[in-house]
This record gives structure tokens, C-alpha cells and sequence, in this order.
């Protein structure tokens, strides 16, 4: 019954971040992306682009082409995955048609518009790739190229945001060659959509390192010695309250000549306090060493990517 409980709490509090992160995604595209008839890459940006030349709805456009990327994910990302992401998107799409009517006009004039395109174009990047990350890093997706960054990084060791990138590169070039009306019907000309190209590079720069860098640090491990003499308890309450593995390393004191034993633990960085509450409830006097450790890989932690094509010319050595 706890477990049942303990797996409906973690997969509510996974929903709920999820919508936290579609949330700040379509507020930077509402509030300094869209107003400035700004392109961005993947699907957001297809869809953009088909709204400034046609003045067809971006979150009809957005949510018709990730329905069909979604038929890939299903079968390749697994139903957990999917449900996530049938939520991302469709609550992006909603929001995307519903936010821009509901944000006042002077407010989105004077917080973005009137402090210039770039400004609007790095907070904007800013926001949306932070949307991203929050979303990914809980098992869901804001769609488009997100499913395809997940599906290349489930077989390869390329981080996601460099697959969002080099597609979004491809998405902005093809800017270009469509045309590009203002609100008054009259279209840009190629020099304003070239300096527009120049700002989705910028924009898809930064919110490719900004999905990396809140990756990196959600899955961020340390690895922590812990020297005590109730080392036996703190190991028991490692192993079976966190449920986190354990490694009992023996050790001499030089000084004092005395043997002992050291606990090795490595863990999420973001467990790293409620580690340090459970070691200081049963020793309050217990050394601990904590260290950053570039890559974990096995059981709980990253996996190690091969392709079939390696596993099989390992295997014939």
C-alpha cells in the first residue's frame, strides 16, 4: 500500500512538473518570442513561421505535427513516455492559442517589445529552453524535435540539446524562403528576415545550452565517504530508508592505529541533503567527504550506449 501510494505521489508530482515547465515554455513564446515575430527551431518554430505567413494559429499547427511525431515516440519511447507527452503538448497547444489573448498588450509592449529583439529573443530562449528541461528531465516533452533529441540520446551518447540544435538549424534556413507578414498584412522584406534568421540562431543557441545545462545538473552525482563509528546503522539506514546502494570500505586511522570502517555512497546531487539529514540523525559527529563525479553509469544512473553494430564486432574479437 505504501509502495502504491508512495508510486501515485511521484507520478502526480512528475504531471506537475511537467505543466510547470509547458508553463514557462509558452509564456516566453507568448511574451517576447511571438510578439516579435521572432522564429524559433522544431515544431514551435515550423509552426511560427506558417503563422506569420498565413495568420493560421500556432498551437493548431504545433498540435497537428506533433500528433504524427507522437505515433513514432509511442513505439520507440515506450506508453510512459507518451502519456507525458500527449499532456505537454496537448496543454502547449491550449496555451499557445489562449495565452497571447489573455497577456495584457502594454504590459508585453513595455516588459519585452519596447527593449529591443535581442533582449526579447535571449529571455525568450531563455524560458522556453527552461520549459524544455523541466519537462524532459520528468519523462515528458514539449514535442517536435524534443522526441527527437530523446530518441537519438536512448541509442547515443549525444546530449539532447545538441540534437535540438543542429535540426533547428536546418527549420530557421528554411525561414527564409517563406514569406512574412506583419500584423497589418504587409510582408517584411528579405533583410528583416534575414536579421530575424540571425535571432533564431541566437535563440536556438541559447536554449539548446540551456536544456543542457538543466539536464546536467538534474542528473549530477556526488560521491561521498562517510566516516563514523555507527557506520553499520548509517549504512542500514542508507540502503533501506533511502533506498540508495552502499559500499563498506575498511580503513585504518595512522594517528591513532585504530581499524575501521569508511561508507561509500553515489547518489543524485539532489539527494544530497536528505543523505546528510539521515547521517546526522544517527551521528552528528560523522566526517563526511563529498566530491562531484563526472559520469555514473550502471544500475540507477546513466546506461551505457552501444549500438548493436558495436555490441556484435565486440563480440567477434
Amino acid at each position: 500500500m505504501n509502495k502504491l501510494k508512495s508510486s501515485i505521489a511521484s507520478e502526480i508530482t512528475a504531471y506537475l512538473l511537467v505543466t510547470l515547465g509547458i508553463l514557462c515554455y509558452t509564456v516566453g513564446w507568448s511574451i517576447f518570442l511571438m510578439p516579435n515575430n521572432l522564429v524559433g527551431g522544431g515544431v514551435s518554430g515550423l509552426a511560427a513561421i506558417i503563422q506569420y505567413a498565413t495568420g493560421f494559429n500556432m498551437g493548431y499547427t504545433y498540435l497537428i505535427v506533433n500528433v504524427l511525431l507522437l505515433l513514432l515516440a509511442f513505439k520507440i519511447l515506450g506508453m510512459g513516455f507518451g502519456g507525458k507527452t500527449i499532456y505537454a503538448i496537448g496543454l502547449a497547444s491550449v496555451l499557445l492559442k489562449v495565452l497571447p489573448g489573455l497577456i495584457p498588450e502594454d504590459f508585453i509592449i513595455d516588459f519585452a517589445t519596447s527593449n529591443g529583439r535581442l533582449m526579447c529573443t535571449i529571455m525568450g530562449s531563455i524560458m522556453s529552453g527552461l520549459g524544455i528541461g523541466i519537462a524532459m528531465s520528468h519523462g515528458g516533452s514539449t514535442g517536435g524535435t524534443d522526441i527527437v533529441a530523446l530518441i537519438v540520446n536512448k541509442y547515443k551518447n549525444i546530449s539532447p540539446g545538441k540534437v535540438i540544435l543542429y535540426v533547428d538549424v536546418i527549420i530557421i534556413s528554411l525561414s527564409l524562403l517563406v514569406p512574412s507578414f506583419d500584423a497589418d498584412g504587409v510582408a517584411y522584406p528579405f533583410v528583416t528576415k534575414l536579421a530575424t534568421a540571425a535571432y533564431g540562431f541566437i535563440l536556438i543557441t541559447v536554449n539548446s545550452y540551456v536544456v543542457d545545462l538543466y539536464l546536467a545538473g538534474s542528473k549530477q552525482s556526488v560521491q561521498i565517504f562517510i566516516f563514523s563509528k555507527f557506520y553499520d546503522r548509517i549504512a542500514d539506514s542508507i540502503a533501506f530508508d533511502l533506498k540508495r546502494g552502499v559500499t563498506i570500505l575498511p580503513a585504518q586511522g595512522w594517528y591513532t592505529k585504530n581499524e575501521s570502517k569508511v561508507v561509500l555512497v553515489v547518489i543524485r546531487k539532489t539527494d544530497l541533503n536528505l543523505l546528510f539529514r539521515y547521517v546526522k540523525a544517527i551521528d552528528p559527529d560523522a566526517f563526511l567527504s563529498v566530491s562531484t563525479v563526472m559520469g555514473v553509469y550502471g544500475q540507477g544512473f546513466d546506461s551505457i550506449k552501444v549500438s548493436k553494430e558495436e555490441v556484435k564486432k565486440v563480440e567477434n574479437r
